[in-house]
C-alpha cells in the first residue's frame, strides 16, 4: 500500500473517531420545546461577576459551578432564593445581562443550576444581553431569548413560579394563556434546534473537509533570490 493511500486511509479513520467522540461526549442536545417555571431576576446590567464570581474560575473541571451561581448576592432578600422560584428552568432578567469580562463559566453555572434558557428584556436604549455572553451562550446550547418591554412585563408580571414553555422553533413563549413571540438570532436558532456548537457546526462538513485535503497540495513558499 502506498503512502498516499495509507494516509487517507488513517485519515478517514481520524476524522469518523473524532466524530465518535464528540457524538458520545460533547454534543449538545437539540433545543426544540421546554417547559418549565420562571424565575425572576429584575435587574440590569448583570454583570458576569455576579453571575459566577471570579475567585471560581481557576477549577480545572467544566462540573460544580451550579452551586455557586450568583454566590456573592445570595440570602433572604435574593430573588432566585425565595420559595417559588426553587425549581425554576427558565430565567428572567432585564437588559445587557451578562455583560463584563468574558468567561463561560457564568454560562455552565446558569446551565449547571437548572436553567435550559434565559428571557431578557431588549429597549432601544440596550441589548437583551453582552455580545460575548450570547456567544458563549450559543456554544454551550443555552437558549438566549430577548423580548420587547410590553411583553417581557407581561412574562416578569406573572411572578416566579408560574409555569412557561417555550418554543424555539415558533420563538413563542407561552403563559398564563398568552403567548409572547421572543426574538433570536437565525443561525444560532438553527443550531439549537440541530444541537450544533461550533465544533459539531464544522463536523458537518467532514466530507468537504475530507475531500478539499485529499485535492490540497501541500504549500511551500518560494526560496526568495
Amino acid at each position: 500500500m502506498g503512502k498516499e493511500a495509507i494516509d487517507e486511509m488513517f485519515s478517514s479513520r481520524l476524522v469518523r473517531l473524532e466524530s465518535t467522540l464528540y457524538a458520545k461526549i460533547l454534543a449538545m442536545e437539540p433545543f426544540l420545546t421546554h417547559t418549565g417555571k420562571i424565575a425572576v431576576l429584575d435587574a440590569d446590567n448583570v454583570d458576569t461577576d455576579r453571575i459566577i464570581p471570579a475567585r471560581y474560575l481557576t477549577r480545572v473541571s467544566r462540573s460544580g459551578y451550579g452551586e455557586l451561581l450568583f454566590h456573592d448576592v445570595r440570602g433572604e432578600g435574593f430573588a432566585l432564593d425565595q420559595p417559588a422560584a426553587q425549581g425554576a428552568s427558565i430565567l428572567v432578567v432585564g437588559t445587557n445581562f451578562g455583560c463584563g469580562s468574558s468567561r463561560e463559566h457564568a454560562v455552565w453555572a446558569i446551565q449547571q443550576a437548572g436553567f435550559k434558557a434565559v428571557v431578557s428584556l431588549r429597549t432601544p436604549e440596550s441589548p437583551g444581553y453582552s455580545d460575548i455572553f450570547r456567544q458563549n451562550s450559543a456554544n454551550c446550547g443555552l437558549l438566549l431569548g430577548e423580548l420587547g418591554p410590553a411583553e417581557h412585563g407581561v412574562l416578569a408580571g406573572a411572578g416566579s413560579g408560574t409555569e412557561a414553555t417555550m418554543d424555539l422553533p415558533n420563538q413563542t413563549i407561552t403563559i398564563n394563556g398568552q403567548t409572547l413571540t421572543f426574538d433570536i438570532n437565525s443561525v444560532t436558532k438553527d443550531a439549537l434546534i440541530q444541537g450544533l456548537d461550533l465544533i459539531g457546526t464544522t463536523l458537518v462538513y467532514n466530507d468537504q473537509i475530507a475531500s478539499y485535503e485529499k485535492k490540497a497540495d501541500l504549500y511551500v513558499p518560494a526560496a526568495q533570490a
